[in-house]
């Protein structure tokens, strides 16, 4: 059974968890942060999988893409989070929209480029373009048709060309 840890085929099944740890644990934190824009949200979401990965290991190190698992597991917890703080300020207050445009380097305009993205969209973006994953892999990751991740890819490129030469202007 193999897995991708930056780009190349690790098999799983035969490594123990700590391994398994190692080799995925900054590639989800990256990506935790490309999905979320927080460094102490990413790491909340990348620690939290690993827990459940821990605890399901036995499982986990059997299936055919063990950090689609990971991902899929951060994925949705973000996406709960979110309802959950959107109910709540709904509730509270009327939401207050910060002005994400300034000026600074190209990983900042790329970062507030994809934090721009409908979810869906930048959860696909990430997986695809900066984890490696395949449509079907992404796919399997995020519950969705491999076709359905290829529409959001595109749409997710249209709209990062579009906001990054705004960015640039």
């Amino acid at each position: 059974m193999e897995s991708m840890t930056d780009g190349v085929a690790v098999e799983a099944e035969g490594i123990g968890f700590e391994d398994f740890f190692r080799g995925e644990y900054e590639t989800l934190l990256r990506a935790m942060y490309l999905l979320s824009g927080d460094r102490f949200e990413a790491e909340e979401l990348a620690q939290s999988a690993f827990v459940k990965a821990w605890e399901r290991w036995d499982r986990i190190k059997g299936m055919e893409n063990p950090s689609g698992y990971l991902y899929r597991t951060s994925v949705n917890a973000r996406r709960s989070a979110r309802r959950r703080v959107g109910l709540a300020a709904r509730r509270a207050v009327s939401l207050q929209h910060s002005d994400p445009i300034s000026e600074s380097d190209e990983r900042d305009r790329i970062r507030r480029a994809l934090a721009r993205l409908p979810a869906k969209q930048r959860e696909a973006i990430v997986l695809v373009d900066w984890l490696g994953f395949s449509d079907i892999e992404a796919g399997e990751a995020l519950g969705i048709s491999s076709g359905a991740v290829r529409v959001r890819i595109s749409r997710a490129r249209a709209s990062l060309r579009l906001l990054i030469e705004r960015a640039s202007a």
